[in-house]
């Protein structure tokens, strides 16, 4: 049987390696490349705005909330599509901009838009593997290009036609 078992994702950005031993804990370190992509827990949340009316972008919230639940970093999820929603609350970030793409504001109060928003969002819920696998050069063009394709049609995809210019989506009656 083997004592032991080594893996190193080199491909990937950040090399893991993870040591079995029976008689010893699971130890997992991680390359000295990817320490910035931990970053201290800080009081302020990551806020992740959404449109609310989206109905892919609400299954996709509804699951990250439930991943982040009971993790002890905060994550709000804003509902740009609420009448009650400000832009001076948010970084300046105004309804019309947030429809365009997805927009996270991290707990350094920076702004991300697009794919780096999604790898912002992901490592607050426990994800963050997978915001590195959109980030890492080989996959970011394609992640970019098929980002681009969804967020320039979401809208016609989930029934709103492409009238935004009021301040609120409203579905297109059929």
């Amino acid at each position: 049987m083997l004592s032991q078992m080594r893996v190193c994702l080199t491909r990937l950005p950040g090399c893991v390696t993870w040591t079995f031993n029976p008689k010893a804990t699971t130890t997992v370190t991680h390359a000295p490349h990817e320490r910035h992509l931990h970053r201290a827990i800080s009081s302020e949340p990551v806020k992740v705005l959404y449109d609310g009316l989206c109905p892919i972008c609400v299954t996709e919230i509804q699951f990250l909330q439930f991943l982040q639940r009971n993790r002890s970093v905060k994550v709000d999820f804003v509902d740009i599509s609420l009448p009650v929603y400000a832009a001076e609350k948010y970084k300046d970030v105004g309804y019309e901009t947030a429809m365009e793409e997805m927009h996270v504001i991290d707990e350094k109060d920076e702004v991300h838009r697009g794919i780096p928003a999604f790898a912002v969002m992901y490592r607050a819920v426990g994800l963050g593997w997978l915001g590195r696998l959109m980030m890492w050069s080989p996959v970011r063009p394609f992640m970019d290009r098929a980002y681009a394709i969804f967020a320039r049609n979401r809208l016609k995809w989930t029934g709103r036609g492409g009238e935004c210019t009021k301040g609120h989506c409203e579905k297109t009656k059929r």
